[in-house]
């Protein structure tokens, strides 16, 4: 993985490429961004920029025997800790790593519930065990093979329980020439004795035109369903993906005529929505309630007098500018607790076909019957 292989990050890129030229290398750093924001890919290219034989100002050479060895995640220095779902308490990281290299070479921008279809794992419970503590004591005792650092990546350390007290020592006094780079999502789930032994990397979100150009140049988009991708994915990556992937492409007119039918209080077209969205799969009923929960609370900024912040595809712009006309602030927060229970739910496995048509009557409730003002019928006309 090189920095040019990345998406955006400009600053944080030539924050990390500086601290080698200068020989600022802290041996525990903290890469701490949103989901799939490039933090994981940023690590891995600042592992293989400091490992890189035949470095540039800019970035790794790429072809060099260890860039080839980083490229392919075989680097006898290289080693990484990540979540799993364990079957036993003997199991480490080590027991998934071709499951783990498959999966990041795919996609080096991949989340929990990516990695957890990759190990097809369902509900079970992510966490990094005292056996994986034990492992990675064990690896970075010793010095480097090849490299001149020894690397351990752990991404998300947030899994960590108690038993990450045990890395304490090997963090603030490592062997020789070992880098200890963890990647989080939410420095206030990592265990304080661990990040206060870290220097903090900030990863910001990503913004939606670098998301955009990402999607033009790789996927050949035209420029209107790029710019809404996009925007809908919210600064990550891995929800573009999604996104592009999702069988139901058009989710703001399934949403839009959802909204119609509840405000309506039309009973059968409320049952035959249900029929429909109960097909569509676990992933992309997900992506559905996130791009309406994103919507609404569109709605939620227009209504506060927040206009200008709002920056939407045309279509959607029109759609929730009426729709800010009836329904007021506590009706959208309303309708956003409802989706996002709904979306707790779905992640757990509960019948779409109950939980959507409760989530209908929900809104028909709220839309219908809670005190919204009287001639609202032109809502979405």
């Amino acid at each position: 993985m090189q920095f040019g292989d990345i998406i955006g990050q400009e600053e944080v890129k030539t924050h990390l490429i500086q601290t080698v030229l200068e020989s600022r290398v802290s041996h525990a750093q903290l890469f701490l961004g949103p989901e799939s924001c490039g933090s994981l890919p940023l690590a891995l290219a600042y592992a293989q920029y400091i490992s890189c034989s035949n470095r540039n100002s800019e970035d790794s050479c790429g072809e060099c025997s260890s860039c080839r060895k980083y490229s392919k995640l075989i680097h006898p220095d290289l080693h990484f800790s990540y979540p799993f779902f364990a079957k036993n308490k003997e199991e480490t990281a080590v027991t998934f790593i071709n499951e783990w290299r498959e999966a990041f070479l795919s996609n080096p921008y991949l989340n929990l519930d990516e990695w957890r279809n990759q190990l097809d794992a369902e509900n079970k419970q992510a966490n990094i065990n005292i056996a994986e503590c034990h492992q990675i004591i064990h690896k970075l005792s010793f010095k480097p093979f090849e490299a001149e650092y020894k690397v351990m990546i752990m991404w998300l350390p947030e899994y960590l329980d108690k038993e990450g007290n045990t890395l304490l020592k090997i963090i603030e006094e490592p062997a020789y020439k070992t880098l200890f780079l963890l990647v989080a999502q939410s420095n206030e789930q990592i265990l304080n004795t661990i990040l206060s032994r870290t220097q903090l990397v900030k990863v910001p979100k990503l913004k939606n035109t670098d998301i955009k150009h990402f999607l033009l140049n790789r996927y050949q988009l035209d420029d209107a369903k790029a710019e809404r991708i996009a925007y809908l994915s919210d600064g990550s990556v891995q929800a573009a993906l999604s996104l592009l992937s999702d069988e139901v492409n058009d989710n703001f007119e399934l949403f839009s005529e959802w909204l119609r039918m509840c405000f309506s209080n039309k009973g059968l077209q409320i049952i035959e929505f249900v029929e429909t969205i109960a097909k569509y799969g676990r992933e992309n009923q997900k992506n559905f309630i996130k791009y309406s929960i994103k919507l609404l609370r569109e709605n939620m900024m227009l209504v506060s007098g927040a206009s200008t912040l709002v920056h939407l595809p045309s279509a959607e712009f029109e759609f929730i500018s009426n729709v800010s006309k009836n329904i007021n602030l506590t009706n959208a927060e309303a309708l956003v607790k409802e989706l996002e229970k709904a979306h707790y739910h779905i992640e757990r496995n509960a019948n779409s076909k109950i939980l959507f048509l409760d989530v209908s009557l929900q809104f028909v409730k709220i839309l219908k019957f809670n005190s919204l003002p009287i001639g609202t019928q032109h809502i979405l006309n």
